[in-house]
């Protein structure tokens, strides 16, 4: 059999339609309301302060003498 670019293209292309019929189904189920209502939410969070970050690098001068 040879290979033929368009068997490819069209097995790529169900491929994809497959994988973003799942995608779809995934995000609208039932199961991820939660989940996804916290996510949405976080805008609307207070402002928490990052810890300072430790690092064993000195600090680095960005102006040159």
């Amino acid at each position: 059999m040879e290979f033929d670019i368009n068997l490819f293209r069209g097995i790529y292309t169900v491929v994809l339609f497959a994988t973003f019929i799942g995608l779809w189904i995934w995000a609208w189920s039932g199961k991820r309301k939660k989940e996804f209502d916290e996510a949405a939410n976080i805008p609307f969070m207070e402002d928490q302060p990052l810890p300072p970050v430790k690092s064993n690098q000195p600090a680095r001068s960005d102006q040159h003498e």
